[in-house]
């Protein structure tokens, strides 16, 4: 490992007067869920580790994605090489989800296993004992991102999916609980609103008011995917006690969204991400995905309308699952812009009114921020005219919604004008490459291959991997500035038929190859299409290609914008030029305390949707005053997870999962010495 510290340049700026939202951590130094607390901020008060001592944090210790305790009695175990965990710390006790779906309890202190719990399909059938140490296989991402925790005061629970099943553990020993579910599990394939052959999910659970509540979705058992309906649960018995239809039915409200009944056949558009929610007003908050209808992500030919709930921000009342607000940030989604990340709950000023907000960030690069009470915007989101596509037999939305405030923080459509002009030869060559494609403002559609204008399909910018993704954002609920990472990915929306050789098998029905469709986009390096490769391999438009912005926002106005990494600066084209650090694009999430933000560059195993190069191992403390990196520390692997941080036995530590291609995921926890 290496550590350096540095000196950056950014921009001074001034701290605004806002009232915290209340965390769960309570001032004990725990870690008591997914992002902290509900509010899904991704904060913590401690300040131990500081911008005057960072220099000096190390690694404390090291756990792997599955430890030895957690194999035992297993022929082989899947080391995880995209461990996008995660932990829990409450009661003295690091609870993870192992990188295959066992859970484990840890000490805080040293990464010391106190117990483990195995689901029973991890198991060899009896009566076979396995006395072998079990066999090590490479995968690639782990099973789930995390775990919940509840309580009532005598009784503690870990709840935690694997696999199809819902389960409750005690969090002091890891049994099962007996009296939930049937024998401490639920069958999540029952309460579809369909007969359902799997169910699946790989993100968190959220508990409020002793409600779980899940996303995820399934399929039938010709391989059609469910609607991804929202499942809430008691959490002392394990019954379902309600569902939210994200595709509602005909005669229901939004029904008349979906034309041509396309809702009777259409799946997904559920949660796949992470949700939050107000513990004090009831509410649960979902942010939903693109559905599909007899295609992928990228035609919506065979569900014409608007797609109510799809690709929206939805207020839930946790007690009935009913509806209290909706918002809507894509109609009839064709550029798999599905809202993933945690929307962020926190209170601010602005002009001097008092606002219960939440803010979510989304891939094309928007921050839409609402009053959670009431869905009202808080800056006019306003509908605009967007460009009309020509594929044969596709719907097309005349208009966005498109908030004013706060601007975008990655760039958004193409023009010539954001090409690189690291060089004017370079620059050139660069627009003689985009010349091939359709390009224009955010929101151009897809376009078919082999087009009337010889064009080779549209350039999408953001692509289906963000600006933001589920990582998310973290945010001071002291100041109300928001820290956002961005991910600087253009890529090529081709369409083609289904039956093309070429077509991508993730956009076809329940992932299935696309025969069964019209049109799918071109399989390309990452499946949901080629990557737009710029002149001699750099990236076509200027950088950063990652970034962390700091958004005010009681005012709706972006503070500073620091590069995330040194991204290909050494390339033999601009290496003489002595550049600045340009940005590594990965998938990273912030942790955000008292004086810095915390952020790693991601990793690069078994990631769709990433530009080539991305993620990076270096692992970085932020001034968050002025974006100027404190710190930096090379680590076994990229973060692959989300950073959490608490205090055990008076020392501050600060634990984040790693991982990288060939490499089996790790937990790494940091502390001064």
């Amino acid at each position: 490992m290496r550590t350096r510290r540095l000196i950056g340049i950014g921009a001074v700026v001034t701290l605004v007067g806002a009232t915290g939202f209340r965390s769960l951590q309570d001032g004990k130094g725990e870690w008591r869920a997914y992002a902290g607390s509900n509010a899904s901020a991704k904060y913590s008060p401690l300040d131990q580790i500081n911008r005057d001592n960072v220099a000096t944090v190390r690694i404390a210790w090291r756990q792997s994605v599955v430890p030895v305790e957690a194999r035992r009695g297993r022929s082989s175990v899947a080391l995880a090489t995209n461990y996008q965990v995660t932990p829990l710390m409450i009661g003295g006790q690091l609870y993870a989800a192992t990188g295959d779906g066992a859970i484990v309890a840890l000490n805080p202190g040293t990464g010391a296993v106190i117990w483990s719990y195995v689901p029973p399909d991890l198991l060899p059938p009896a009566p076979a004992p396995v006395t072998e140490p079990a066999k090590e296989v490479i995968a690639g991402r782990s099973v789930n991102r995390g775990l919940a925790y509840w309580s009532d005061g005598r009784d503690a629970r870990i709840i935690a999916i694997s696999g199809h099943s819902l389960f409750a553990l005690d969090a002091k020993s890891g049994a099962r609980v007996p009296r939930f579910g049937t024998a401490g599990s639920v069958d999540l394939r029952t309460g579809f609103r369909r007969t359902a052959s799997t169910a699946r999910w790989n993100s968190v659970p959220l508990i409020v008011k002793d409600v779980i509540v899940i996303g995820g979705t399934g399929s039938t058992a010709d391989g059609q995917s469910l609607p991804g309906d929202i499942r809430a649960y008691n959490v002392r018995t394990g019954e379902q006690v309600w569902t939210f239809k994200v595709i509602p039915e005909f005669n229901e409200f939004g029904g008349d969204t979906w034309q041509k009944e396309s809702a009777s056949y259409s799946g997904n558009g559920g949660v796949w991400g992470l949700m939050s929610a107000d513990d004090e007003l009831g509410y649960v908050y979902i942010a939903t995905e693109t559905p599909s209808a007899k295609g992928g992500d990228f035609w919506g030919g065979k569900r014409p309308g608007s797609n109510l709930f799809a690709e929206s921000l939805v207020a839930l009342d946790v007690k009935t699952g009913k509806r209290v607000w909706h918002f809507q940030g894509i109609h009839h989604g064709i550029w798999d812009y599905d809202f993933n990340s945690a929307p962020n709950l926190v209170d601010i000023t602005v002009d001097g009114r008092r606002i219960k907000a939440i803010a979510e960030v989304s891939k094309q690069a928007f921050v839409y921020v609402l009053d959670r009470v009431t869905g009202k915007p808080v800056w006019p989101i306003v509908e605009r005219p967007v460009p009309r596509g020509d594929t044969p037999g596709e719907w097309y939305a005349p208009t966005e919604p498109f908030p004013t405030k706060p601007p975008a923080y990655d760039q958004q459509g193409v023009t010539i004008d954001d090409l690189i002009d690291f060089t004017p030869e370079l620059r050139q060559e660069a627009l003689t490459l985009l010349r091939r494609y359709r390009y224009g403002p955010l929101f151009t559609p897809p376009s078919i291959a082999n087009a009337r204008d010889s064009t080779k399909g549209a350039v999408q910018m953001p692509g289906a991997a963000g600006g933001s993704n589920w990582t998310g954002a973290g945010v001071d609920p002291e100041t109300g500035i928001m820290y956002v990472t961005s991910v600087h990915s253009p890529y090529i929306a081709e369409l083609v038929k289904g039956s093309d050789p070429e077509a991508a098998p993730a956009n076809g029905p329940s992932g299935a190859a696309g025969r069964a469709v019209e049109w799918t986009v071109r399989r390309g390096p990452a499946v949901i299409g080629a990557w737009l490769e710029g002149p001699q391999g750099l990236p076509m438009f200027k950088p950063p290609y990652g970034r962390l912005v700091a958004i005010d926002l009681n005012k709706g106005s972006i503070l500073w914008t620091a590069a995330n990494g040194n991204g290909p600066r050494e390339h033999p084209a601009i290496k003489h030029l002595n550049l600045p650090p340009l940005g590594q694009p990965g998938r990273a999430s912030p942790l955000v305390t008292k004086t810095m933000v915390f952020l790693g560059e991601g990793g690069n195993s078994a990631v769709v949707a990433l530009p080539p190069g991305g993620g990076g191992k270096m692992f970085r403390g932020y001034d968050k005053l002025t974006g100027r990196v404190l710190w930096e520390m090379e680590l076994p692997g990229g973060t692959t997870g989300a950073p959490m941080t608490y205090t055990y036995n008076g020392k501050q530590y600060i634990v984040v999962a790693t991982g990288w291609a060939g490499v089996a995921g790790e937990l790494i926890a940091l502390a001064l010495p």
